[in-house]
Formats: C-alpha cells, structure tokens, sequence
C-alpha cells in the first residue's frame, strides 16, 4: 500500500473508446524530499526542466479529447520525470543507462550531473515507478475487457536542435515523428497517424526516437494492445526551450483527434 496519492491522474473517456492517450513527460512538478536528492541549484534545476519537460503535451492530449468524436481515455504524469522516467525500463535493458537516464535520471540533458552516481534508485523505483506501472497496466486491461483492443497513443514533444543526451540524434528531425514497435505497431495505425499528421508539417518514423511504450505485461505478448509514440517537434507550437505555446497547439490537438477518432472505427 502506498499512504501518499498517486502521482498520476487516469481521466475516463467512452466506455467504448479502445484509444489512451499516455502522457508521461508533460510536468515540472517534483516533491521536496525528490528534489533534495538533486545536485542542480534552483536555476539550473528550472534550465534543466526546460529542456527535459514535453510542455503542453497535455494540453495538446486533453485538446484533443475534447475534440474527438469518441472520448478517448488519459494517463498522465503529474511529477517531472526527473522523479521517474516511468517509460524507461527499470533494470540493465534500458538503453538510456549509457547516459545516466535509467529510469532514475543521475545526469541532465547535457550530460551534467543530476543525481550522484551512486544514487540508490531503487526507492524511487518503488514510490513511484511501480505504483505507476501497475496503474497503468491496469488501465490497457480494462480496455481490453471493455473492448476487445487497446491503443496507446504515446503523446511527446522533442526539442529542434538534438541535445547532448541524444543516443540517435543525428537523424532527421521530421515535425512529427512517429515511433513503432515491430510487434505493436500494425500498418494501420501508423498510416492512421500519417494522415492525421500531415497537416502538422509531414511526419518521419523512428527518427530521432523509435519505439513505443506498452506496459510489460503485453510487452511482446498480446497483439491486440497497439502502441504509437508520436513525438511533436517543439518549434512546431511553442518558443523553445520553456516559453508559451502557440497556434500550433490548437492544429496538433486537431491531428491528434483525427488520429483518436480514425482507431475509434
């Protein structure tokens, strides 16, 4: 049992919707006894969530419920993901090790320290990370039951110019790019979100980021949970790094209802 509330929010949608909108690094928020734990001085902390913050990707995913013809469901993070990084996986398979973003973040965007590197994250792992995960694997069973299907629709947002922490980012940098899995993706649906998105500028596949988030329970193993990571290029609809938003914002959240509504069919 945890004594303290859930650091994420599951907004219901139609009964009927197969569709959630994941948004998992849309916050700044991170409690006191998190931030203690953090190197970073105030300013450099609030540069750092700058860079690191998908901003308004909540806004964008909530846009677009709103907008959409069958209410999708929406799993939000509340808490920055330098608490947790809650798509990271949580032991030696996750890439992002190699820089200090595990899913216990211990270095910055810029390859800076964050956190000592003999940072224990386990507790952080199971605080948050978990709860989280369970919650979530919770929410793909439900529309499964519910409807026969799930979709997840990862809703992110990446910065113009590649940052230090990037492991790919020398590839192109599309307006929209959408990132597949080989098992979850089908065809269908990244030529759903290639209509959807083409008026958002054009969309590229797994470039700077691949994959797509599906909880470890289905990972690999239940072909009717599908999964879209669609990673929205700041500059698109809003001032990098950290300023307002912009009209792109209203045209995204379009898009995503499109997309919402074409796997509502």
């Amino acid at each position: 049992m945890h004594d303290t509330p859930p650091s994420f929010e599951l907004l219901p949608g139609a009964a009927e919707s197969p569709v959630i909108l994941h948004v998992p690094h849309a916050a700044r928020a991170i409690p006191a006894g998190v931030r203690a734990g953090i190197v970073l001085d105030d300013a450099a902390l609030e540069r750092e969530l700058d860079h690191i913050t998908d901003a308004y990707t909540d806004r964008i995913a909530e846009a677009a419920a709103e907008l959409a013809g069958l209410t999708p469901w929406r799993f939000v993070n509340r808490l920055s993901r330098l608490v947790v990084d809650p798509e990271r996986f949580p032991d030696e398979r996750e890439e992002m090790l190699a820089v200090g973003m595990g899913a216990v973040y211990t270095r910055t965007t810029h390859r800076e320290v964050l956190r000592p590197a003999d940072t224990d994250p386990q507790p952080l792992i199971e605080r948050y990370f978990r709860p989280y995960a369970e919650a979530m694997t919770k929410a793909v069973a439900d529309r499964l039951a519910a409807t026969g299907r799930a979709v997840i629709i990862d809703v992110h947002s990446y910065p113009g110019a590649a940052l230090p922490y990037e492991l790919h980012g020398w590839g192109p940098r599309p307006p929209v790019c959408l990132g597949t899995d080989s098992f979850h993706t089908p065809p269908e649906l990244t030529g759903l979100a290639r209509a959807a998105f083409a008026r958002c500028g054009g969309t590229g596949l797994d470039s700077p980021f691949s994959g797509a988030y599906v909880p470890l329970e289905f990972y690999g193993e239940d072909a009717r949970v599908g999964a879209l990571m669609v990673e929205i290029r700041r500059d698109t609809y809003m001032t990098e790094p950290g300023g307002p938003a912009g009209p792109g914002l209203d045209r995204l959240a379009g898009a995503l209802a499109a997309l919402v509504d074409g796997l509502g069919r």
